[in-house]
């Protein structure tokens, strides 16, 4: 294949997954839209839930994509195999989801002790509770999505991701205002909108892909799910290590003022969708790199990566370009008070630097689950993050008065080294891969 052929590929492959990542992000983003013309302290409730449940959610995303590889992996005469792994990840995420929610419940008595305004914390007790119950059918749809994207049909969770997301908006504008004869819910109904919209994604894949999972049986096999504990825990924590400093970042952000947590929750809510892209191109690099490795053709495997690295860097240099000149409109759909509004102006410009880097780190990190390398990625987030980005965050923010800005700035210098120890963990590996 020629490197023009990897371009069309990664393409084809991609586009249909970044849309179905998209679908995730875009809850989150009608949410924040429509609860943003409620006021500043609904959607910093919104925020400061948000920032708790997109923890848990991204772990379980992470744990998730296991399955992707190894079905990729395997020969596609081997159907028994591939319902093999798709019977034990609907064990293992469905389990997993109800313990995340169990959690969720316990954790939100002590809401207060996170430092926010008391009007906030009050406003974001019973919406977390209802967004981190849709943690249940969002794992089943989104094991059934990966088990699919596997087998390289992007198209069904595509579709599903759309028409889930119009019913999204559409129940929003119901539940939270009050049309159609609902009662006005405010924040709660952003929540409930949430919760249908995902179970209604379950029905809708199961229906669409019927028959990949013909002939699945209840036999499960601890080998199996220990496998798919393997890869999926450290993919799992690379996204909890990262969100996890995005969402401190948040509660930090909460000490300044309310007005400061929701501009932090405007900005990172339009950084999301072009990470949630980038994602999507790094699903869709893990799924030809597996291919690539399940072919033992290393030429190709490592065009793959590197032709995957080059489109989301084009991508994101031009979403970088989208959000400095379009900013003030974008910013304006979210909010009117005029603080808000100013605050993230400054946080956007700051965004846009490190889109490149955004993007770069998250198909690396595709890349590295394609080769099933997922221990080493997991401790460099937890590096880059923790051990350098939060601190630095505080510093710059705290004692170096930079307020929410030096927060970003910490957390753009984090997003940068992990690009680049992604991308130079991925060339060391591909020179030592002998078949």
């Amino acid at each position: 294949m020629t490197i023009k052929d990897h371009f069309r590929k990664n393409i084809v492959l991609a586009v249909p997954v970044i849309i179905g990542q998209l679908g995730h992000i875009m809850v989150s983003v009608a949410d924040t839209v429509m609860v943003g013309k409620l006021g500043v302290i609904p959607l910093a409730g919104a925020t400061f839930a948000t920032a708790i449940y997109h923890v848990f959610m991204l772990f379980g995303l992470g744990v998730s994509y296991a399955i992707t590889p190894l079905v990729a992996a395997t020969q596609p005469a081997d159907k028994k195999g591939r319902l093999v792994f798709l019977q034990n990840s609907i064990l293992l995420n469905t389990l997993l989801a109800l313990i995340m929610y169990l959690i969720t419940l316990i954790l939100t008595p002590y809401l207060s002790f996170f430092g926010q305004e008391p009007a906030v914390t009050w406003s974001a007790t019973f919406y977390l509770k209802i967004i981190s119950m849709s943690l249940i059918p969002l794992m089943i749809f989104q094991t059934v999505r990966q088990f699919s994207e596997g087998q390289s049909n992007t198209l069904s969770p595509m579709i599903v991701s759309v028409l889930a997301n119009l019913l999204n908006v559409l129940l929003n504008y119901a539940f939270i205002y009050g049309h159609f004869g609902f009662s006005e819910m405010g924040l709660n109904g952003a929540g409930y909108a949430t919760l249908v919209s995902r179970c209604v994604m379950v029905i809708l894949m199961m229906v669409l892909t019927r028959d990949m999972w013909r002939g699945i049986s209840a036999h499960f096999d601890l080998k199996v799910i220990k496998r798919l504990l393997k890869i999926g825990v450290p993919s799992g924590l690379q996204y909890v290590f990262e969100i996890g400093a995005f969402s401190m970042a948040g509660v930090m952000a909460g000490w300044i003022s309310a007005a400061t947590l929701a501009a932090h929750q405007i900005a990172l809510n339009m950084v999301a969708v072009t990470y949630m892209a980038a994602s999507g191109l790094g699903a869709a690099a893990a799924v030809r790199i597996a291919n690539q490795m399940g072919k033992k053709d290393l030429k190709n495997l490592k065009l793959a990566g590197f032709s995957c690295l080059a489109l989301v860097a084009v991508f994101m240099f031009l979403a970088a370009i989208f959000i400095i000149t379009a900013r003030h409109w974008l910013i304006q759909l979210y909010i009117e008070d005029e603080a808000v509004q100013k605050i993230s102006l400054g946080l956007l410009l700051i965004a846009a630097g490190f889109q490149i880097s955004d993007g770069l780190q998250a198909v690396g990190l595709g890349i590295l689950r394609g080769l099933t390398d997922v221990k080493v990625p997991a401790f460099v987030t937890f590096f880059v993050y923790w051990i350098c980005a939060i601190p630095g965050s505080y510093l710059l923010a705290f004692h170096f008065e930079m307020g929410l800005s030096g927060i970003w700035y910490a957390l753009s210098g984090a997003l940068t080294l992990a690009a680049l120890l992604h991308i130079f963990r991925f060339i060391y590996l591909a020179n030592r891969i002998q078949f």
